[in-house]
């Protein structure tokens, strides 16, 4: 590196002296297992394809010299090693850059220098920015995703790389043997910052949580803020329980509007129903079908034949196809659409009615497109000592491999909590798809400070059972920026947006369109205080009780954004 610091770099390639184009893939996770041992990308396959590959340990992992600090290294890094890759006699002279979540991180990175050698990319299942939609979500750590992912893969890395180098890392192993075990039992540990085993082997953590609002320290290392520099063209793959969809989401919209070159701006899009690390379509209690699976659509023939577009210059026809491919739910279909959000969206709202809590009078509340009049607000206690447990959704928890707690997760499981709002539609006459953009609307005011709301976009069929579709969450002080907190004040009466991220989905005839309203998804995000102060210092003697009231009359006409479409 230009620093003098060394990448430890293994190179496949085919026989003979040809040079050939070249597909890099950068990782923390170590270059001799996760880089060649998956189904997303098989490096062995692409080499028989007429490519090198290259992989390689970021810095400060594994083989590699140096220190590992998450995102801020990964794009002068990434930048050094396309042009050493692109001088080498093997080589052509023209890099790709491939592989998923933190491999995809490498590229956003290193495309936004602008290597005069990359010329194509296909990041998979990752961010946009390493604030939103990866540390944080509205403004809400992703406790689940970041304490699992800091512990169970980037510390037990560095206890690695440690005893490989000869060093006394016993002590180190040992305790971060026993935090992993206790995965689940830290959840509840406060404060957040209270989590000595990653002090000394992930001291990155603590810096996450010194930086709740979205700072230079974030800005700097977002790819969302380079968009308009990066040259080539990417091949963005995501999943609809990815908790990355969010950012794949981000990075198409901001190639194709912001992109430096005509190339760039013709990103695709390849969205299917998986969750992080799990891209099968098979979940508890719910199976998407064989079509749906990883394998049925071969990702490494998607990965090789956009390589022999941009690397190669094939005329492949892969320039005249739609650029993007959505597996729709409901009716477990692939479909070729021309963008996203699809040109024909009829974005409609559907408003709240009276009698979401669960203890009024009505029963549960109704959802309609029509607007309301005179209505009463709904009610109730968010206690952060009894958050409504993650069940569902785009997560990345302790059992993920088996889809223990992702994807789409029955409701049932908590319904008739005093702190979960339901409003439902009657069963549809008709099918109803539901593809693209889902944002919510709540007119809301709160006893404390600040307190956080969630939204979640359910299914509910005949039978009863309540399919989670996709969910948000909205830490309220950020209401009108990230980057700006404003605490609440005590019962005025708020417009707050929810990003609810989006789906693609059939309401089947007889089916109900669901929306639960609530403020806690516990473990996934962090617990809010309700004290308006520093949540990842505040210990459990800081917890406080907020009563929080939805409001949709006339004057506050409370609704979640749907993108219906019409195909008849």
């Amino acid at each position: 590196m230009r620093d003098g610091v060394a990448l430890a770099t293994d190179v496949y390639r085919p026989g003979g002296s040809e040079p050939l184009p070249a597909i890099l893939q950068r990782t923390p996770y170590d270059k001799e297992g996760a880089a060649l041992r998956n189904y997303s990308f098989e490096v062995m396959r692409a080499v028989q394809a007429g490519y090198v590959c290259v992989v390689q340990d970021v810095r400060g992992r594994f083989l590699s010299e140096g220190d590992f600090d998450p995102f801020f290294d990964e794009g002068p890094d990434g930048a050094d090693t396309i042009a050493w890759v692109a001088a080498q006699p093997w080589c052509s002279g023209v890099v790709g850059m491939a592989g998923g979540s933190y491999f995809g991180a490498t590229q956003w990175r290193a495309a936004g220098e602008v290597p005069e050698a990359l010329k194509a990319m296909v990041p998979f299942v990752t961010a946009a920015d390493y604030h939103e939609g990866w540390t944080y979500q509205g403004g809400a750590f992703e406790l689940g995703f970041n304490l699992h992912w800091t512990l169970g893969f980037l510390a037990v890395g560095e206890v690695v790389r440690r005893l490989g180098a000869g060093q006394d890392a016993m002590a180190e192993l040992g305790a971060l043997v026993q935090a992993v075990d206790d995965n689940d039992a830290l959840y509840e540990r406060l404060p957040l910052t209270d989590m000595p085993v990653l002090d000394e082997l992930a001291p990155y953590y603590r810096a996450w949580l010194d930086h709740p609002a979205y700072d230079d320290y974030w800005r700097a290392i977002a790819p969302k803020e380079r968009h308009a520099q990066v040259t080539v063209p990417a091949l963005n793959i995501g999943g609809w329980y990815d908790l990355f969809l969010g950012g794949t989401i981000a990075n198409y919209l901001g190639m194709k509007e912001q992109g430096a070159t005509e190339a760039a701006r013709r990103p695709h899009l390849v969205i299917g129903p998986w969750a992080h690390g799990d891209s099968f379509g098979w979940y508890a209690g719910r199976s998407y079908g064989f079509a749906s699976n990883y394998l049925a659509i071969d990702p490494t023939a998607l990965h090789v034949r956009w390589f022999d577009r941009h690397l190669k210059d094939m005329d492949n026809g892969l320039d005249d196809e739609p650029p993007v491919r959505l597996f729709v739910m409901g009716i477990d279909e692939w479909r070729d659409e021309q963008d996203w959000p699809l040109p024909d969206t009829a974005f409609t709202p559907y408003y709240l009615h009276s009698g979401g809590h669960a203890n009024t009078a009505s029963g549960d509340g109704t959802l309609s497109t029509e607007a309301p009049g005179a209505e009463p607000h709904d009610t109730y206690l968010y206690d952060p000592r009894d958050p409504v447990p993650t069940t569902g959704g785009a997560t990345f928890l302790p059992g993920l491999f088996v889809a223990a707690n992702a994807g789409p997760r029955d409701q049932r499981l908590i319904d008739g909590r005093a702190d979960v709002l339901t409003f439902v539609t009657p069963p549809l006459e008709h099918d109803v798809e539901v593809t693209g953009p889902i944002e919510l609307v709540l007119h809301a005011s709160s006893s404390a400070r600040d307190t956080d709301f969630t939204g979640k976009l359910v299914d509910v069929a005949p039978d009863g059972r309540a399919e989670l579709l996709t969910d948000g969450i909205l830490r309220a002080r950020y209401r009108e920026s990230m980057s700006e907190p404003r605490p609440l004040e005590p019962g005025e009466v708020y417009e707050l947006r929810i990003d609810l991220w989006a789906t693609a989905n059939v309401f089947k005839a007889g089916h109900r369109i669901r929306l639960d309203v609530s403020s806690s998804n516990f473990p996934r995000f962090d617990r809010n205080t309700n004290t308006g102060g520093t949540i990842a210092t505040e210990g459990p003697e800081a917890l406080v009780e907020a009563v929080n009231r939805v409001f949709h009359d006339h004057e506050h006409p409370s609704h979640v954004v749907l993108p219906i479409i019409d195909r008849s």
